[in-house]
């Protein structure tokens, strides 16, 4: 008699995208109704119609980057093995391009807070339209090239975008609700940019994977061309007069000057790392279960759940809060925190595990907004590109360190790094927990925008 053994492969339940997306759904279109009777709603104010214009071409601008960012990022590993690169390949490659951001990272940031943000945010897309260019022209040896132009990308994407947001604001003198719009909706419209990039990528792979890379190198000009046609139809950027000496006394006084700016950039830096330390890992601990796993399936799920989260900055933000500001904050890191020290005690069942990185992923939609609001509360806009860009050289250098410990060493195991995970958002719930003790009375910006 035969054996045969059926394999099962575990994927997520229709139920749970059905979830997501009506949640999201009601939490959008039910909040303006709801809010109308709350003192501060986000909806409940008037917007000059040039800050409107400006914002529609913005969104639009960042929903083509996001798509972009993602693009590349979900062949990852695919594509590496495509050109027949070993392991120890691929973690050099990331140890390359984390290296790259190190180095350069507070650079950048300086240079954009003197030069202009929008010249910055225009650089973006090029570096973009670079790759993909590159990687019609040659396939293996533009690994070095693209890595490279791919991490520069997106640590300017990581602060740009939102501080041309910021200027462009404060320049129109815009109340602060319209600020606090855009930003969940820049969270929101990332989440949905990046399951879009997914959908896009998986539509241009055929057969073979070196003919997917390259129409999505194609798509990836393209967007890259139309986000810099956008870029360019915006209002003109006035070219930026402040001498380096006076930025750099400005930068010394109100950003290394200021121990509430170090709590601030400490809280980001632990929130990088721990983000950074879950999409290296979160695959691996999937499948270490032994079942075959639908990852494709997984992944958005993950950011349904960063949607769902972003939808609730409006209801927190709308009305007299019981809470602080900083007191949200707190909460959020020390529950990201217990999420970590969970997933670092080893449980390996695949059901568990999911809804533990669903609940990191919603709590991190809403997280994004908070800190942003409160480095408008905090930071000055001429400096905000340098501090956001310094902030991630603690983050990069212990990312580093663990990728060489871990890819070469073989000194860390994942549990360990999931633990070092769970220490800095822990860490990160401290720091805000003293800036709200140094900081300002509730609800005083830094600066009236």
């Amino acid at each position: 008699m035969g054996l045969v053994i059926e394999s099962f492969v575990w994927e997520p339940s229709s139920t749970v995208f059905v979830f997501f997306f009506l949640s999201t759904f009601l939490s959008i279109f039910l909040f303006p109704h709801f809010a109308k009777n709350k003192t501060f709603g986000s909806f409940d104010h008037t917007v000059s119609s040039s800050f409107a214009r400006f914002q529609r071409w913005f969104l639009a601008i960042y929903t083509l980057s996001s798509v972009m960012e993602g693009l590349w990022s979900v062949y990852g590993e695919l594509e590496l093995e495509s050109y027949g690169l070993s392991k120890e390949s691929m973690v050099f490659y990331l140890c390359v391009g984390y290296s790259t951001n190190l180095i350069l990272g507070p650079l950048l940031g300086v240079l954009s807070d003197l030069i202009g943000e929008k010249r910055f945010c225009l650089l973006y897309c090029v570096l973009h339209f670079i790759v993909g260019v590159w990687k019609r022209i040659t396939m293996s040896p533009s690994v070095w090239f693209a890595n490279v132009c791919l991490s520069l990308a997106g640590l300017i994407y990581s602060f740009g975008f939102e501080t041309w947001l910021v200027v462009e604001h404060e320049k129109q003198s815009q109340r602060n609700d319209s600020l606090n719009e855009t930003f969940w909706l820049m969270t929101f419209l990332e989440s949905v940019s990046l399951i879009g990039g997914q959908v896009l990528s998986n539509w241009l792979v055929d057969e073979s994977v070196q003919h997917g890379i390259a129409l999505s190198a194609t798509t990836s000009m393209f967007l890259s061309v139309v986000a810099i046609v956008c870029i360019v139809k915006t209002a003109k950027e006035p070219l930026k007069t402040l001498p380096v000496r006076d930025y750099s006394i400005a930068f010394y006084a109100y950003v290394l000057g200021d121990k509430r700016i170090w709590f601030l950039g400490t809280s980001q830096a632990c929130l990088q790392f721990a983000t950074a330390v879950f999409w290296i890992l979160w695959a691996p601990l999937i499948v270490a279960d032994g079942r075959e796993v639908n990852l494709g399936l997984i992944y958005p799920c993950f950011l349904g759940s960063r949607m769902l989260g972003s939808t609730v900055f409006p209801w927190l933000m709308s009305g007299q809060s019981l809470l602080r500001l900083e007191d949200c904050v707190v909460y959020i890191y020390a529950i990201l925190g217990l999420v970590f020290s969970i997933v670092a005690y080893d449980y390996q069942e695949i059901r568990t595990l999911v809804v533990l990185f669903c609940l990191f992923h919603g709590c991190a939609g809403l997280l994004l907004p908070l800190l942003a609001r409160l480095r408008t509360m905090y930071v000055p806009n001429e400096l905000r590109g340098g501090m956001i860009s310094l902030s991630q050289v603690p983050a990069n250098a212990a990312i580093l360190f663990c990728l060489i410990q871990r890819g070469y060493s073989q000194t860390l195991e994942n549990s360990t790094m999931m633990a070092f995970g769970a220490i800095s958002l822990f860490t990160a719930s401290g720091c805000i927990y003293l800036l709200r003790r140094w900081g300002k009375s509730p609800h005083h910006d830094w600066h009236k925008l």
